[in-house]
């Protein structure tokens, strides 16, 4: 069997490198630094205007969901829209009483949002199962937060007025079943070859190799479409941050985790509510969350901590990946993805901390980790600590 090839391009290489210099520089005395002193001084590029930022997520369940999303909306101006997927309730027909009902996953992302002062990022609620066995945050939305839009319609109308209002590509940050982008690939093909996708999901050597990978799983239909949507040209060249990556202890966040530590006891909002999650998660699922979604986000923001391979992915009925043996007659069979090969954990950690902790400030210009050079002049909640600005292939 015919595993992944690198395939790194010498620009890339050349990003990584400066993105790794700068995150040591301003993070002096961690591993981040001593990586970064092993590596030759060179002159950091000018600022780039980073491309349009949409997360989809199925927000309330696992609360890493939730952390990315908060690091991204307090570091990167570029966040504009978030949709949900494996939504609450049965359709987006359904009431919506406080707690019950479609759409849950959007208000709670509504109203995280809005204690950071990120009222400018829209909310749309997506596509849903019917049920779902991991949602744990209904007593943290208010009453008062009324239910963002939801549907099919509603994504696709969202999407499209962020399309409308920017030109050139779009990044797609995949934290939840590939439900709505496949839905994006299919109604509003125009936009989907936009699209710059990062997504969490898949797995060649699943933990469980009797059933597929979470995000897969949970609608397999969906993530066929988005492979045949790859396969003629739709959609380019997605990369997947595979389960075989994010599966490991090595980015586990438990109550004594230093990143929790520094949320406790805080009086930010947006901190109480992260705090409240990761309580509720502990007591009703697991005893720790594993950070799957934000080193997926640090890949899309061009952060250097996933190195990444091109292979191609044979998907069967159940939605369970391998890499079919080029050798034979069949060699062309499967789709060709960027798929996630190892991550330097350490050094991720240390950057989702440092984004993470109340006393890091979200403000332009204050926090600039990634080498993209300060951005003077954006309001609350736009400062970068993201690499935001580097723009990867898709």
């Amino acid at each position: 069997m015919n595993g992944p090839e690198d395939d790194l391009s010498a620009e890339q290489v050349r990003e990584h490198r400066e993105a790794m210099i700068a995150l040591g520089r301003r993070l002096p005395q961690t591993t981040l630094a001593d990586t970064a002193a092993q590596l030759q001084a060179a002159e950091l590029r000018a600022p780039a205007v980073g491309a349009p930022m949409v997360i989809d997520t199925d927000i309330g369940g696992d609360a890493d969901d939730a952390l990315a999303l908060v690091a991204a909306a307090r570091h990167s101006r570029e966040l504009a829209l978030v949709l949900t997927a494996d939504e609450t309730g049965p359709n987006h027909r359904a009431t919506h009483p406080a707690g019950r009902g479609y759409g849950q996953r959007a208000r709670f992302a509504r109203h995280l949002l809005d204690t950071i002062g990120r009222g400018d990022v829209a909310v749309a609620a997506g596509a849903t199962t019917g049920h779902t066995d991991y949602f744990c945050v209904a007593d943290l939305i208010p009453a008062t937060v009324a239910p963002p839009p939801g549907g099919r319609d509603a994504v696709l109308a969202a999407v499209a007025e962020l399309a409308g209002r920017c030109d050139g590509p779009i990044r797609w940050v995949g934290m939840a079943p590939l439900s709505n982008l496949a839905e994006v690939c299919d109604h509003l093909p125009e936009i989907a070859a936009r699209l710059q996708v990062t997504q969490m999901g898949g797995a060649i050597h699943y933990r469980r190799p009797e059933r597929a990978e979470h995000n897969i799983r949970l609608d397999v239909d969906a993530a066929r479409r988005v492979l045949a949507a790859v396969a003629d040209g739709r959609l380019a060249k997605p990369r997947f941050v595979l389960s075989d990556t994010t599966f490991t202890d090595q980015i586990a966040v438990h109550a004594t985790h230093p990143l929790h530590r520094r949320l406790a006891g805080r009086a930010e909002s947006w901190a109480v509510v992260l705090e409240g999650h990761l309580q509720r998660w502990y007591r009703d699922h697991h005893d720790s969350t594993l950070q799957h979604d934000a080193l997926t986000l640090s890949a899309a923001l061009g952060l250097p901590f996933v190195r990444s391979a091109t292979a191609r992915i044979a998907m069967d009925d159940i939605g369970r990946w391998s890499i079919p043996d080029t050798s034979d007659a069949d060699g062309a069979a499967g789709t060709g993805l960027r798929v996630s090969r190892s991550a330097d954990y350490p050094a991720f950690m240390t950057w989702l901390e440092h984004a993470l902790d109340p006393a890091t400030p979200a403000t332009a210009g204050t926090v600039d980790l990634s080498g993209t050079g300060a951005r003077a002049g954006a309001g609350a909640g736009a400062g970068v600590v993201s690499g935001a600005g580097v723009r990867r292939p898709a």
